[in-house]
């Protein structure tokens, strides 16, 4: 009998993807941040759209009161205790945790040595401070009035500040810290816990009753675009060796296609 062709390598896409240059997959990140930032953008500004035509009310009360008793919108869901653990969560979005939590960030990568990037986290967080503040002037969008809120609030509404803000820290945090880091576990752990306290931080202003879900998803959607965009910054600037890499290392130290 004839000798058979070998079988056709199933070798996992992931292992390919290893084997590339290293200026193919910085390329191709880049692509994805731009992409993605792009698309956050997109879908926020079809929100804000129609937020100000009126169009997401009975949206956002059909959720909001889905999160309540039926016949009782002052009571939520769920057990007493669920409630105040909703209040434990929904401060993890604070001005304040996220400024703790991003200088303990700053202050790990100086004692690691990497002090532009901890220069940068500084620049990228508070910048997407300063654009959800202007957002809400912007749209001056009221808080809802159509369950009882279980916590105090005094600013506007339109976008959630708290979704943004856990947005832009979280996620850029968890983009710089990925970039300078090798190990792949750690880098998909860091990207999970991102997403993670973004999602949980933005759904309790629902159950909380202090914003309409349209607000949450924006804020969701534009801190996501910001954080894409700082992460596409970083790749330039790591390529440029004004930011460093895995190990302190720096992008313009790698070989490139001319070298």
């Amino acid at each position: 009998m004839p000798d058979l062709a070998p079988p056709p390598s199933r070798e996992p896409l992931l292992h390919r993807l290893r084997d590339l240059p290293r200026w193919v997959l910085s390329e191709l990140s880049a692509l994805v941040a731009l992409m993605g930032a792009a698309l956050g953008l997109l879908v926020f500004a079809l929100i804000a759209d129609e937020v100000v035509e009126g169009e997401t009310h009975a949206f956002d009360e059909a959720v909001l009161l889905a999160f309540r008793t039926p016949g009782d919108p002052a009571d939520p869901l769920g057990p007493p205790w669920l409630e105040g653990a909703i209040r434990d969560i929904t401060a993890l979005g604070s001005t304040t945790v996220l400024t703790l939590i991003t200088l303990v960030v700053v202050g790990f990568l100086v004692v690691d040595r990497k002090r532009a990037a901890a220069l940068f986290v500084l620049v990228a967080t508070a910048g997407g401070g300063i654009a959800s503040y202007l957002l809400k002037l912007g749209f001056e969008r009221p808080r809802p009035d159509l369950v009882a809120h279980l916590v105090d609030v005094q600013t506007l509404s339109f976008p959630s500040g708290h979704a943004m803000g856990a947005a832009v820290t979280y996620l850029t945090l968890g983009a710089l810290i990925v970039r300078t880091e090798s190990r792949r576990r750690i880098k998909a752990y860091v990207l999970a816990v991102a997403m993670g306290l973004t999602l949980m931080v933005g759904l309790s202003r629902i159950y909380l009753g202090v914003h309409w879900p349209t607000d949450v998803i924006a804020g969701w959607c534009a801190g996501s675009a910001w954080a894409l965009l700082c992460w596409f910054v970083a790749l330039l600037l790591q390529r440029r060796g004004r930011i460093e890499s895995a190990n302190g290392a720096n992008e313009a130290d790698q070989p490139t296609p001319n070298s």
